[in-house]
């Protein structure tokens, strides 16, 4: 039985974000990508299974090596998520941007 969890769980780690932005240009195997990091291979394939159980990560077996790929899709579900804060904080800067604009506009004015 494979275990799911969270994507979001996955993300939340720094070693595994920038394992997500490694795959995201090629893949790679599991060698490959723990000698972009500074920690042993077995704590690279934690985190590889880690993503795996959280459907960012496909694995396909090539020869005798695991070869890891992104899940674009999976990718995508998050960003679309992300995309409902994104707009809440763009309209929040955008307010904030026309009070400062009227603050400065008054001051040049002189009515402040």
């Amino acid at each position: 039985m494979k275990i799911r969890r969270d994507p979001f769980q996955a993300i939340a780690d720094p070693t595994r974000r920038a394992i997500l932005v490694l795959l995201a240009s090629q893949t790679m195997t599991a060698g490959a990508i723990a000698s972009n990091f500074d920690v042993a291979r077995p704590t690279i394939s934690k985190h590889l299974q880690i993503l795996g159980e959280c459907d960012l990560v496909a694995s396909t077996q090539q020869g005798r090596e695991m070869i890891y790929e992104l899940k674009v899709d999976k990718m995508k579900e998050i960003d679309l998520w992300l995309e409902q804060f994104k707009k809440i904080w763009e309209d929040r800067f955008n307010n904030l941007d026309a009070y400062l604009a009227k603050i400065q506009n008054e001051k040049k004015n002189g009515k402040h």
